[in-house]
């Protein structure tokens, strides 16, 4: 069985590769932006919200594995890990957005605000330099937790002290306290304030979940190809991955619940500050889209994963986690898009690219930062504890 130093040079050639369809895809959109800036950013916010929503993620799964414990998360706990630490690259790439304000934001156009009532209204927080400060806030956290996580875990494979694991967990609840908390605004500021008169007070957490399944997804497509090589190969056993279907079953469960809740309130409310969002993501084909949603986001993997033989198989599970990423870059157009097309749906050569180039070049910053750790927390003194237990 092959270690992780022997699959080293061909993580490096993954990473050249990734950086390289990012680089060709960030150039490209670039010429897009220079025929159609509008396009651009529309694009580019759709694409950043899903790579984002990896790395915070994985925040939040890091956080509680170091709360409760257990084989599942020690197998994924240097995934979460590299993949939180490319947030410095993920703050670089959300400069762009100071420029495209006014294209993605009607709040942040003043001849709008000055003919739109409710908008004045809300001008004390829709505006561009409170919706920015808010950003460096959102970051700051973001920031704070992950590098004391990150510092703490490696600190404690240098050193192997015990210590180091109680502090890391009295972080951990803060950690996703206010990773729910920041969600919530972020996901207001950034998504919901694209059609500034509705609102949710459900829509931030429907994000904290799509990301959970995103993430859990991600970890078990790695961890289905990490599985043969040491240390993982020594450790992970179908327990592993049946924990980790469980926990997607649950998130997957959670995330129909939330939606549907939302769908139930806000239509048998039929208020016209309310209902038009469901409207435009209801006709002019967006319907197939949400019906795709229903069925692939929820009912079809909800089933699946209901079987403990789908959980126990790993090439099962690697194609459920699979339908699940493509379906949760799915469910972000659905919900991003009809604000820009509520008559149609409209698919922008932009809307491929600009993911793409992204995803290259954060899938580049994670390959380098997997890359610099053991695959496993082998100091950690609940390591032989949690696995001896399985």
């Amino acid at each position: 069985m092959n270690d992780f130093e022997s699959l080293k040079p061909r993580l490096g050639r993954m990473q050249n590769l990734a950086l390289l369809v990012g680089l060709l895809g960030l150039a490209v959109s670039a010429v897009g932006y220079f025929t159609d800036a509008e396009q651009f950013y529309r694009s580019y916010l759709f694409g950043y919200l899903f790579w984002i929503g990896l790395a915070l993620g994985s925040l939040a799964l890091l956080a509680l594995h170091h709360l409760v414990g257990g084989g599942w998360g020690f197998v994924i706990q240097r995934l979460l890990e590299s993949s939180t630490r490319t947030l410095p690259l993920l703050a670089l790439l959300f400069l762009p957005f100071w420029f495209g304000m006014a294209s993605l934001y009607v709040w942040a156009r003043p001849e709008v605000v000055a003919a739109d009532e409710l908008l004045q209204h809300k001008a004390l927080y829709l505006n561009v330099s409170f919706f920015w400060l808010r950003a460096a806030a959102y970051f700051a956290i973001w920031g704070l937790t992950i590098f004391f996580l990150n510092r703490w875990s490696k600190l404690q494979d240098e050193t192997g002290d015990a210590g180091l694991t109680a502090r890391i967990q009295k972080l951990s609840g803060p950690t996703i306290l206010l990773y729910v908390l920041t969600i919530t605004f972020a996901s207001v500021d950034w998504v919901m304030s694209l059609e500034p008169h509705w609102f949710s007070t459900i829509f931030g957490f429907i994000f904290v979940i799509g990301q959970a399944v995103l993430t859990l997804a991600f970890a078990i497509l790695l961890v289905a190809f990490l599985a043969g090589y040491k240390p993982l190969s020594e450790v992970v056993r179908k327990q592993h991955f049946h924990d980790l279907g469980n926990l997607m079953l649950a998130f997957v469960a959670l995330w129909a619940y939330i939606s549907l809740s939302q769908f139930l309130i806000i239509w048998s409310g039929n208020l016209p500050e309310e209902i038009p969002w469901y409207l435009h993501r209801l006709h002019g084909g967006w319907e197939w889209v949400g019906l795709a949603l229903v069925v692939f986001h929820f009912a079809v993997p909800f089933v699946l994963l209901l079987s403990r033989r789908t959980k126990r198989n790993i090439e099962i599970l690697a194609k459920v986690a699979l339908v699940m990423i493509v379906m949760r870059l799915v469910d972000l157009y659905w919900i991003v898009a009809p604000n820009f097309y509520p008559e149609q749906v409209q698919v922008h050569w932009l809307d491929l690219v600009t993911p793409l180039g992204i995803g290259g070049i954060w899938v580049a910053a994670f390959l380098w930062q997997l890359k610099t750790r053991a695959l496993l927390p082998l100091r950690d003194p609940r390591l032989k504890e949690a696995f001896s237990h399985e």
